[in-house]
């Protein structure tokens, strides 16, 4: 009789046990859809970011009040901002405008200190600041997943180019975009598409920027294209492979490249390195150029990566991220 009740206590332990063990599944689905595709790119800042400052009549009201550029302004008097229009708002609204109490946020440190606006000339409050709250750009979208309807593109985080930190997001989008011309690499100079966009033409919402990439939800229809089955880096070898990018108009082509290292570590985003070898493609950009981060890399019938970075001293070369990093990051 002992034993039948020690028995059945351990196994209630033992079955409680199992059901505390964390299990770890990822939902990304085996074969997902090639990009390529040239994207129109908007993102929303979590905050109004200082860029940078200038004097009113002599006077420099951001450097007194200890503000400089990266700053992320949250609050106004107390008053939460989240764009330019609201802290305009907040700033009219206020019953002291020489003396405005603003929070701000300093990497991961909040602060708050007191802006002393001042008039100008034609007797108008001016902050003294350069500020920003969104970011506009082109990139190339690298896969999306039929299942989940998530996205994934770039391949590395976007960057506010004044201040040199990534930018935090409160929300974003993606959208159609068309390239109209092609600025070729050279030696220590990478080139860059030039392209028109449609911001009314919406392909999906994006969630996050990442160093590993921007993600989102894909609300347009799902194109009816090829799968790809996702390779792993165990998957990948030296030798020939393919990208998928448009260098004119809004044409997705395929290039050949030869992959030249593999580096398996997922902590990194310069996992496979690369030259480009198709005449055509160096013909028309010289290499790898600004605008074709994100083009998805493929081997043996396999979406292996994205490209990332070009090397500046040979932009024939160019590195690339694992695709397995980008979906599991879009999951996160």
């Amino acid at each position: 009789m002992f034993f039948k009740f020690l028995k059945n206590k351990l196994l209630v332990l033992l079955t409680l046990s199992f059901l505390i063990i964390p299990k770890i599944t990822l939902a990304y689905s085996d074969y997902i859809i090639a990009g390529g595709e040239n994207i129109g790119i908007e993102l929303n800042s979590s905050g109004v970011i200082i860029v940078g400052t200038y004097e009113v009549e002599g006077n420099n009201p951001a450097k007194k009040a200890n503000l400089k550029n990266g700053d992320k302004i949250i609050k106004i008097n107390n008053q939460e901002v989240t764009n330019i229009e609201n802290m305009l708002e907040a700033i009219e609204n206020a019953d002291n405008k020489e003396n405005i109490t603003i929070t701000y946020q300093r990497g991961n440190e909040e602060n708050t200190t007191v802006l002393e606006l001042k008039k100008d000339k034609d007797n108008v409050y001016k902050t003294g600041l350069y500020v920003k709250d969104s970011i506009t750009g082109v990139g190339t979208l690298t896969y999306i997943d039929p299942n989940t309807k998530l996205f994934g593109a770039l391949g590395h985080e976007i960057i506010e180019k004044t201040t040199g930190q990534k930018l935090e997001i409160k929300d974003g989008k993606i959208y159609s975009s068309e390239v109209t011309g092609v600025t070729r690499s050279t030696l220590g100079k990478p080139g860059e598409k030039s392209a028109k966009y449609d911001s009314n033409d919406v392909f999906g919402s994006v969630f996050e920027n990442t160093t590993h990439g921007i993600f989102g939800n894909y609300i347009d229809d799902i194109p009816n294209k090829k799968l790809y089955a996702v390779g792993t880096a165990e998957d990948i070898k030296t030798g020939e492979a393919t990208i998928l990018t448009v260098v004119d108009g809004n044409t997705v082509e395929e290039f050949n490249i030869n992959i030249l290292k593999v580096n398996s570590n997922e902590n990194v985003t310069k996992n496979i390195l690369f030259e480009v070898t198709d005449e055509n493609l160096l013909k028309t950009t010289g290499g790898i150029i600004q605008g074709m981060s994100g083009s998805p890399i493929i081997q043996n019938e396999h979406i292996i990566g994205a490209v990332t970075h070009v090397v500046v001293d040979d932009p024939t070369k160019g590195y690339g991220i694992l695709i397995t990093t980008m979906l599991e990051e879009a999951e996160n």
